[in-house]
């Protein structure tokens, strides 16, 4: 597995991570005993990098994870938790008594004193650009509480204000073939502030592994059926914000470029993770797996050749053509 490092924490993270939303169980049910086989999978695959969240099952999948580390102490694995989604977003609600608490529930969930990375979940706007909040993560890192911190946001100017600041380690942020935008400012910046970047949503809610028609059903408690519309959070996080059909039909030319470049030697998905991770200036792509065969399957993307400039060309094509008309200006 390629390793990169992951901005200013200085640690060496595989290039493919794993994402575990679903190991929350918060969109179609994922057991226990699933949980730790991904678990299991995704680091004998080779992937030393974990991203969850404190809401993730209301703190189910940290829980997992941490059960995990405890059984694998030696392993090599940075978790990068998120906080800041257990009250109402509003920004007085981003200050140091509820990072402490927030942090202190995180650190118990997954049995460590310090925790790895720490990133703002997504807060509202104004907290990007409010020095307070930088002054109080900083006291969390004096304290001993957290070894580093950075930030999960929706929009690049968000991206931006964060890369700007001194101790920002990383940026996590949508990145994916029907996602390019980051591609123009936040990389670069973020590359030249030695500032990671944590891809998240690698296949756009796995549109681009070509498996799914008009009649996929999804269940009723997976977001991917109730939040098309951005009825629960932004859109973005839901086949990013690309109308469904309109998805279909582009995942269906990303199947094809996948093809006629590559032939057999990636299927689309891992063709779709690999050009997220081959990015420069991305630390780590994070891609979610419900079971163990998808664990491996995305693990093995870290392994991939480099796609090079003809793919990168068809990607564009599609993007111009079939999704750039859908990108809300924000993102």
């Amino acid at each position: 597995m390629e390793q990169q490092v992951l901005g200013r924490t200085g640690r060496l993270v595989s290039a493919v991570g794993l994402g575990t939303w679903q190991l929350g169980a918060d969109w179609g049910e994922v057991s226990e005993g699933d949980a730790r086989a991904v678990l299991e999978a995704s680091l004998e695959a080779g992937v030393t990098f974990f991203d969850t969240a404190d809401v993730y099952g209301d703190g189910r999948s940290e829980q997992v994870i941490g059960a995990f580390l405890k059984e694998h102490p030696d392993a090599g694995i940075t978790v990068a938790t998120k906080m800041g989604r257990r009250m109402d977003q509003v920004p007085e609600n981003y200050v140091l008594d509820n990072f402490r608490q927030w942090t202190d529930r995180s650190r118990q969930n997954l049995g460590v004193d310090r925790l790895d990375l720490v990133q703002l979940h997504c807060p509202p706007t104004a907290v990007y650009s409010t020095d307070a909040v930088y002054d109080a993560l900083d006291q969390l890192v004096a304290d001993g509480a957290i070894a580093a911190y950075g930030v999960s946001v929706e929009k690049t100017s968000e991206a931006l204000e964060a890369i700007a600041r001194p101790n920002v380690a990383s940026v996590q942020i949508i990145l994916n073939a029907f996602r390019l935008k980051p591609l123009e400012e936040v990389l670069p910046a973020a590359s030249a502030a030695g500032v990671g970047i944590i891809a998240r949503v690698p296949l756009a809610s796995g549109l681009l592994s070509g498996k799914y028609t008009k009649d996929t059903v999804f269940a009723e408690n997976d977001h991917r059926t109730f939040n098309r519309d951005g009825a629960a959070f932004d859109v973005g996080e839901t086949f990013s914000g690309v109308p469904y059909e309109v998805g279909l039909e582009a995942a269906a030319r990303f199947t094809e470029l996948s093809r006629d470049i590559l032939g057999d030697s990636l299927t689309p998905a891992q063709a779709a993770i690999a050009w997220v991770w081959q990015r420069p200036g991305v630390s780590s792509v994070i891609p979610g797996a419900r079971n163990v065969d998808q664990a491996r399957a995305n693990a093995a993307a870290g392994h991939a050749e480099t796609l090079g400039p003809l793919f990168m060309s068809g990607v564009r094509e599609i993007y111009d053509e079939m999704i750039k008309e859908h990108v809300h200006d924000k993102w």
